[in-house]
């Protein structure tokens, strides 16, 4: 494909992503402005949760869908259920139906930024899919924390209606560009799906969290529904397991948590996702409420959080890059944490807003700290065979984290701000519940009388942040078990990766990841020098980079079933035919090609010196991913079967390369 093409499905692809990992934050700002319109504060957790949860399960099932009808039929399907939830949750009369609102916009979500990935690996030539990963990564954090200051515009100057009506436009458009600019592929071999096991932990983790969120609010926390919900979670876990331990294709296979590295990834996950998204969502709250903000200042007011979050994501990153060495990043990132959370515990009506940035600066700092490693490293240690399944489960640790985390801050701020607002409504006379619940109409009141409910919404808020810290030091204590291992080269490439450190949801596909190692590889070697004199040394051959160059341009069309000329092959570089026609005539002379009458095509020499320079793309893939042997030989003949088919691909893909830039 042409350049102008890559980028139109790249842009393609990017607007998925975008629409997907916005709708994570995006009604955090909102939030007070839906409770003061649908009422249901108890639930208010849920609009955030629900979609979380959705969101979890639908990345799980999506990757497998794609193989099996296509992925541009998946991303389509995908934003279309996105539109229905995004239209149905704007229309929303009330809370019960904007959280199923939230729930279909979730199940799209999954399926957008799953396929996102995949359709960046089916697209994009290995060669160039380093820079593009790259951006698509930056999309998705950069998205997932701005989403709060999006939200509050979109709140104060239409409606939080339009957090969710924004969606339908740009979705639209999407479905449109991808019906003309993504390809049709599919999987050559069936894939294998875990239906039972993927529902069971769907349901279990469900069970789990609707008891979290109703206890002492729908129900006294000793009451038969309560029990009830956990036992039943338990025994669905419990199944859960059971199941994976005898699946053909496991989603989350059991072995993997034999590793420390693995177990104690998925842990420190789970936190991070926990605290980053639970604090996003009441922090806008809290500073509306409290501060008095308007829903856009709360977004804008979040942003010390996203600099701390970003500087020492990529602080971290870079140094893990250089030096390999990363155990004491998690460390010191749930210290930094609990610290952040201890602080912003502490603070009231009284508190500076610099005081207030300099706590989220810390807690942001934290997160960044703690998050930036654990796909690395977790990436690092499996056998081949499990790279793409442990990859996918340490995201999905991360994104049930931030499920749980929305869920229990939640509740933990329900069990709090109700009594605590009763009591504040006895101690000013004349104020109703509804201006209680709005912070617009709570602005607009005496000093003296909104006194005691903004007191009552600080200690709630405090008191969920203060039942967080032990959280973050259970993280702290866990991070000390995780060992130092030594990161592979392609490992260390892909650290200053920003997708990395947000744990971008990903294909659960081990080529798509090996490839992504690749192309993370490929992209540093060519900035530090070019690669096909060196290719041509590492395969032996005699070849200048001409004359290479021009086998390989035969053989990709010889590939593509095309007959190639000169005047086609310099129209498609847009180059004057009396610059690549003495290339080619060298060629010929030599007897690599052969001209039938301006026909190009490869001689037996010629072919030979293909096979030899497809084996110079494997022997200079070996050369730099030489610390992925392993012990198993078959994990080992698994690995060495694709790094050779990833060499062909090169050798396509590097055939398709500028002459200027060979």
């Amino acid at each position: 494909m042409s350049k102008a093409k890559i980028n139109i499905i790249f842009a393609t692809v990017v607007l998925g992503m975008l629409m997907a990992a916005l709708d994570q934050t995006i009604v955090s700002a909102a939030l007070p402005s839906i409770v003061a319109d649908l009422g249901s504060a108890g639930h208010m957790a849920w609009v955030v949760t629900a979609y979380l949860l959705a969101e979890a399960v639908a990345t799980v099932l999506a990757g497998k869908l794609g193989d099996l009808f296509g992925r541009k039929l998946l991303f389509q399907v995908s934003g279309l259920i996105f539109i229905v939830g995004s239209a149905l949750a704007g229309l929303a009369p009330g809370m019960g139906v904007l959280i199923v609102a939230r729930g279909i916009q979730g199940i799209g979500a999954g399926g957008l930024m799953v396929t996102s990935m995949a359709l960046i690996a089916d697209t994009i030539p290995l060669r160039e899919r380093g820079k593009y990963q790259g951006a698509l990564g930056a999309v998705f954090g950069i998205t997932t924390v701005v989403g709060p200051t999006l939200g509050g515009l979109f709140t104060d100057h239409a409606s939080w209606r339009w957090c969710f009506y924004v969606n339908v436009p740009l979705a639209i458009l999407m479905i449109a560009m991808a019906a003309r600019t993504l390809p049709k592929l599919r999987s050559v071999a069936r894939p294998v799906i875990d239906y039972l096991g993927i529902g069971l932990v769907a349901l279990g983790v469900s069970a789990l969290i609707l008891g979290l969120e109703f206890g002492g609010n729908e129900y006294p926390w000793g009451s038969w529904q309560i029990i009830g919900l956990f036992v039943l979670a338990v025994l669905l876990l419990i199944a859960f397991v059971r199941v994976e331990n005898r699946a053909v294709a496991p989603m989350l296979p059991m072995r993997l948590f034999g590793s420390r590295v693995f177990t104690v990834s998925s842990v420190l996950s789970f936190i991070v996702g926990f605290a980053m998204l639970g604090s996003m969502t009441y922090l806008p709250a809290y500073l509306q409420y409290v501060d008095g903000a308007t829903a856009t200042v709360s977004g804008v007011r979040t942003l010390p959080l996203v600099v701390g979050l970003f500087i020492t994501s990529i602080f971290s990153g870079q140094v893990v890059g250089r030096t390999g060495h990363y155990r004491y990043f998690p460390i010191v990132g749930m210290a930094v944490l609990a610290l952040g959370l201890a602080l912003m515990s502490t603070m009231g009506r009284q508190t500076s807003i610099w005081l207030e940035s300099l706590y989220m600066l810390i807690l942001g700092a934290g997160l960044g700290l703690s998050m930036q490693v654990l796909t690395i490293v977790v990436q690092n240690t499996v056998p081949y065979a499990d790279l793409g399944t442990a990859t996918s489960g340490v995201t999905f640790f991360r994104t049930l984290g931030s499920a749980f985390g929305t869920a229990v801050f939640g509740t933990l701020y329900s069990n709090r701000s109700e009594p605590a607002l009763t009591e504040a409504l006895r101690q000013a006379p004349g104020v109703t519940p509804e201006v209680a619940v709005n912070p617009r109409l709570l602005r607009e009141l005496p000093i003296e009388q909104a006194a005691p409910i903004i007191d009552a919404y600080a200690s709630s808020i405090g008191y969920v942040f203060r039942w967080v810290i032990p959280v973050a030091l259970v993280g702290f204590v866990v991070a000390w078990f995780l060992p130092q291992v030594r990161l592979r080269d392609s490992a260390r490439h892909g650290a200053d990766d920003i997708g990395e450190g947000f744990s971008l949801p990903d294909s659960d596909d081990r080529v798509v990841q090996l490839e992504r190692a690749v192309a993370a590889t490929v992209r540093k070697a060519r900035a530090a020098k070019p690669i096909i004199p060196e290719l041509i040394r590492a395969s032996g051959s005699t070849l200048g980079p001409d004359a290479a160059w021009a086998l390989g341009q035969v053989y990709l069309y010889d590939k593509q079933g095309q007959r190639a000329t000169v005047h086609a092959i310099a129209f498609r570089h847009r180059l004057p035919v009396e610059v690549l026609a003495p290339v080619f005539r060298h060629a010929v002379d030599g007897g690599l090609l052969r001209d039938d009458a301006g026909a190009l095509s490869l001689t037996e020499q010629g072919t030979v010196e293909i096979d030899v320079l497809r084996q110079g793309w494997r022997r200079w893939l070996g050369d730099r991913l030489d610390d992925w042997n392993y012990e198993d030989p078959a994990d080992r003949a698994l690995l060495d079967e694709a790094l050779s088919t990833i060499a062909g691909k090169l050798l396509e893909q590097g055939a398709d390369a500028e002459p200027v830039k060979v």
